[in-house]
C-alpha cells in the first residue's frame, strides 16, 4: 500500500462537530495519516485534546507560525503534506494564505474567507504555489448527488428550465430572540463571519450545489434578506432569484429561522425532458419526474449507476450511507490529486468553487442593501 499523506488539522478541538467529522472522513479510506497540528489556541488544551484522540504531542504547536517552521525543517518525507483549515472565517484567509506560501496542500472550510477580494488573492497565491487546494461543500461527496450531476451531464433532463433551492435550518432561534446572545456569539459578528451570516453559512452551500449539478454557472441575483431585529447586523433569513440566460432562471430559499427545521436541503432540477429532486435530509433517494410516467426512485450501489457515484459508494444496496461517507468522498478525491492520480473534476470543490461563492455572498448582501436590484456575479 502506498504511504499514508500526513495531514494536520488547525482547529476542530473538543467536542467541535466539523473536528469530528474531518477527523473521521480523513480516515475513512486509509489515505492519510493524522499527525499533529493547532487545535486549539492554548497550547496545552491543543496536547490535552491530542492525547484524547490518540495522537502523539511533539507535533502539536501552539500557532500556525511554529507549525510552518518545524514541519519546514524536517526531510521532505516526513513533514506534513496537506492542512485541513476547520477554524472560525476569519482566520481562514490568513492560514491559507500562509500554508500555500509554504507550499501546503490545503482542505479549507467554507465560506473560503470573509471578503471576495481576499478569496481572489488567496487564488493567485495557489497559482504561484501549484498546491492542491479544496474546499469542503460536503454535500457535493454523496452518491446521489454525483449521480445527479452525471445524468444531467448526460442530457436526462434535456434542456435546464428552472431551478429551485431550499435550504432551511431553525438552529439560530434560541440565539437571535436574545438581546444578549445574538450580540455575543461569533456567528453574527462580521468582525469574525465575514459580512454575512446565513447566506456565508448554508446559502453559500446551495449556491455551489446549483453549479455543481446543473453545470450551469449564476450570471445574476436578486436577494431579499432578513435581519430581524434592527441591532442584527447580519442576515439569519433569505430568498435570493436567479438568472442564467434569458430563458433559465430559479431560485435560493435559506433561512436560520426556519422554526423546527433542522437541514433541510432540497435541490431541484427541472428540464424540458424531466425533473430530478434530491434532499439531504435522506440522501440516498434522488427521484426522477418524468411526464406521463411514475416517479422513479434512484437509490446508491446500484450498477444503474454512474462511474462517479459508484466510486462514491462504499455499502452495498440497502445500507444507508451519510455525511461522514459525503465527506469521505471529498477527502478521497484530494488524496488522488496530491499523489498525481487520475481523478473526475467532481472528486471535490476547488479554489474557483470557493472564490465564487465569496462572489455569491457579497454580491447577494449588495443587492439587498442596494433596495433588490440584480446584481452581475463575476466570472
Amino acid at each position: 500500500m502506498s504511504k499514508k499523506i500526513k495531514l494536520a488539522i488547525l482547529g476542530g478541538g473538543g467536542d467541535s462537530l466539523i473536528g469530528i467529522l474531518h477527523r473521521v472522513a480523513s480516515a475513512m479510506f486509509d489515505q492519510f495519516e493524522l499527525v499533529g497540528g493547532v487545535f486549539n489556541p492554548d497550547l496545552e488544551e491543543s496536547k490535552k485534546f491530542a492525547r484524547e484522540i490518540g495522537i502523539e504531542t511533539n507535533r502539536v504547536y501552539k500557532d500556525l507560525e511554529s507549525f510552518i517552521a518545524s514541519e519546514r525543517a524536517m526531510n521532505e518525507d516526513e513533514r506534513v503534506q496537506v492542512v485541513s483549515i476547520l477554524t472560525p472565517n476569519f482566520l481562514h484567509f490568513p492560514m491559507a494564505k500562509q500554508l500555500l506560501e509554504n507550499n501546503f496542500h490545503v482542505i479549507c472550510e467554507k465560506p473560503l474567507t470573509t471578503t471576495f477580494e481576499e478569496a481572489k488573492i488567496l487564488q493567485e497565491t495557489q497559482k504561484k504555489s501549484n498546491s492542491i487546494f479544496a474546499v469542503t461543500y460536503t454535500y457535493t461527496g454523496y452518491p446521489m448527488v454525483r449521480q445527479m450531476r452525471e445524468m444531467i451531464a448526460d442530457g436526462v433532463l434535456g434542456r435546464i428550465q428552472k431551478i429551485d433551492v431550499q435550504y432551511y435550518q431553525g438552529w439560530i432561534n434560541p440565539i437571535i430572540h436574545d438581546e444578549e446572545k445574538r450580540a455575543n456569539t461569533w456567528r453574527l459578528d462580521p468582525e469574525k463571519s465575514g459580512i454575512s451570516c446565513c447566506v456565508g453559512d448554508i446559502g453559500t452551500h446551495a449556491f455551489d450545489m446549483i453549479e455543481y449539478v446543473s453545470g450551469l454557472e449564476i450570471k445574476k441575483i436578486l436577494a431579499d434578506l432578513n435581519y430581524l431585529y434592527k441591532d442584527n447586523r447580519m442576515d439569519i433569513d433569505g430568498t435570493i432569484l436567479l438568472r442564467f440566460d434569458e430563458f433559465v432562471k430559479g431560485v435560493i430559499r435559506t433561512s436560520q429561522i426556519a422554526t423546527g427545521e433542522e437541514n433541510n436541503f432540497t435541490v431541484s432540477i427541472y428540464g424540458e425532458k424531466a425533473g430530478l429532486k434530491w434532499e439531504q435530509e435522506n440522501p440516498n433517494y434522488l427521484y426522477l419526474l418524468e411526464e406521463g410516467e411514475p416517479m422513479r426512485v434512484l437509490k446508491p450501489g446500484h450498477v444503474y449507476n454512474s462511474k462517479l457515484s459508484l466510486d462514491g459508494t462504499k455499502l452495498p444496496p440497502g445500507h444507508p450511507e451519510g455525511i461522514f461517507d459525503s465527506m469521505g468522498n471529498i477527502y478521497k478525491g484530494v488524496a488522488r490529486a496530491i499523489r498525481n492520480e487520475p481523478y473526475h473534476p467532481g472528486e471535490f470543490p476547488t479554489m474557483r468553487d470557493g472564490v465564487r461563492g465569496m462572489n455569491f455572498i457579497e454580491k447577494a448582501v449588495e443587492s439587498h442593501q442596494k433596495g433588490n436590484i440584480w446584481i452581475e456575479i463575476e466570472d
